[in-house]
């Protein structure tokens, strides 16, 4: 091989960070260090990676294709390295994770006492945001997501996918009817979000998909509240099935038009996402092995 690892990553951290002084600072390095680093890995290759000026460092279309390909042979590394860790130790210490309030409660709750009976020696915190949440600066380790990412400095693990529904309950369902068509959903009432207008863009075939395209009679900022509301008869919602599964198979909630929901789609998209840390890594391998395939999605 003809780069070396440290350069590897000392050019990672300097398109992560925006700079050659952010990465020293990051990495812990002079910044002389970075900057030939950098510089070795371009004579290596006989290509500019970088376009530098005095108030930016961007990627050059070159390397922005070196990078892509540099990061997924980092990450293998390390996970291998990792592996062979974890093999000679049990992962310890302590593991911060969010997720929204819905997750924690329907999927998470019910595997920490299992999780925790096979690793003891990982002290977990778990927090409930119902919003997208810093985790630098929240100091959580890792984070559940439900939808699309956008940031692309987090590393991320597609845990699975968690169907959209409409639904409502029988007793809202008696009073009101059942919409059998998406125009039909105009006289009903129906459960939104509060600043949120992607979740109130139901994916239903026959409804513009840019932009909200429903009419939301009473709004939330939470999804459990928006599920206690609607199984207490005050509307339609459209909810991902990890949180309403118990609902559906007791019939406490009625699936409706489930024929035209499109999918597959964004939202149903469940990930985690994390910062990579070698001293970390051990214990976010451990809690995502362990709870992806018990999840029920």
């Amino acid at each position: 091989m003809l780069s070396r690892t440290e350069d590897l990553q000392l050019l990672v951290a300097v398109v992560d960070s925006g700079g050659f002084s952010a990465a020293a600072r990051q990495m812990d390095v002079p910044v002389a260090k970075v900057s030939r680093a950098v510089q070795r890995l371009e004579q290596r290759l006989g290509i500019p990676l970088l376009n530098r000026t005095t108030r930016s460092v961007t990627l050059t279309s070159e390397g922005r294709a070196y990078i892509e390909r540099v990061r997924v042979g980092l990450s293998a590394l390390e996970e291998a390295e990792e592996a062979m860790r974890l093999s000679q130790v049990r992962p310890s210490g302590r593991l911060r994770v969010d997720a929204a309030t819905p997750f924690v409660l329907h999927q998470l709750v019910p595997l920490i006492g299992a999780f925790r009976d096979h690793y003891p020696g990982i002290e977990l915190e778990l927090s409930a945001s119902d919003s997208i949440i810093n985790l630098l600066e929240q100091r959580t380790d890792v984070a559940i997501r439900i939808g699309g990412l956008e940031d692309s400095t987090l590393h991320a693990r597609l845990l699975g996918r968690s169907p959209l529904h409409l639904v409502a309950s029988p007793h809202y369902l008696e009073r009101h009817g059942v919409p059998v068509s998406p125009a039909a959903l105009r006289d009903h009432q129906l459960l939104g979000f509060l600043n949120a207008d992607s979740l109130d863009r139901w994916p239903v075939e026959g409804l513009p998909q840019e932009g909200p395209n429903i009419q939301a009679h009473l709004r939330t900022s939470s999804g459990e509240v928006m599920r206690q509301l609607c199984l207490a008869g005050e509307g339609i919602a459209c909810m991902s099935r990890f949180m309403i599964r118990h609902d559906l198979e007791k019939g406490a909630l009625v699936g409706l038009m489930m024929d035209r929901m499109i999918s597959p789609n964004s939202r149903e998209m469940v990930q985690a996402v994390y910062y990579r840390n070698t001293a970390l890594s051990g214990r976010i391998g451990a809690f995502l092995d362990f709870v992806a395939p018990r999840l029920r999605l």
